[in-house]
C-alpha cells in the first residue's frame, strides 16, 4: 500500500473522524488513514452553494441550505512522512465528507 495520496479527482468520498467540536482528526481515503497533524493550524470556513444552479427547493423553515463547510488540514499517514494539505468539504445537511484536493504542504494557498 502506498503512503501517498495521488492528486485525486475532485470530490472523492472520504471518511472523517472529528473531535466533539467537529474539527477533523483523521481521514480515511482509499484504504489509508491519514492523521491530522495536531502541531499545525487547521483552517475552517464556510462557502455558499450556487443554489440557482442546483435547482434545489426546500420548504420554508428548512434551515441553511447554502452554507458549504470547508476544512484545510495538514495530514500524514505516519510521523516520518511528509505533510500533505487536504481540503475537505461537506455540503449542507450532509453527513458525507468530500476530499476536494490534496497537495504537498508547501503548495498551499490561503482562502
Amino acid at each position: 500500500m502506498s503512503s501517498t495520496i495521488e492528486a485525486p479527482t475532485l470530490n472523492n468520498d472520504v471518511q472523517v473522524r472529528t473531535d466533539p467540536a467537529g474539527k477533523p482528526l483523521a481521514i480515511r481515503h482509499d484504504g489509508q488513514i491519514w492523521l491530522v497533524d495536531p502541531a499545525t493550524d487547521s483552517q475552517h470556513w464556510f462557502g455558499r452553494d450556487a443554489w440557482w444552479d442546483s435547482r434545489r427547493t426546500a420548504a420554508v423553515g428548512s434551515g441553511d441550505l447554502v452554507s458549504i463547510e470547508y476544512w484545510r488540514v495538514q495530514v500524514r499517514p505516519d510521523s516520518s512522512s511528509a505533510l500533505r494539505t487536504a481540503t475537505l468539504r461537506r455540503e449542507p445537511f450532509s453527513a458525507r465528507w468530500l476530499l476536494e484536493n490534496i497537495s504537498d504542504a508547501e503548495e498551499t494557498t490561503d482562502n
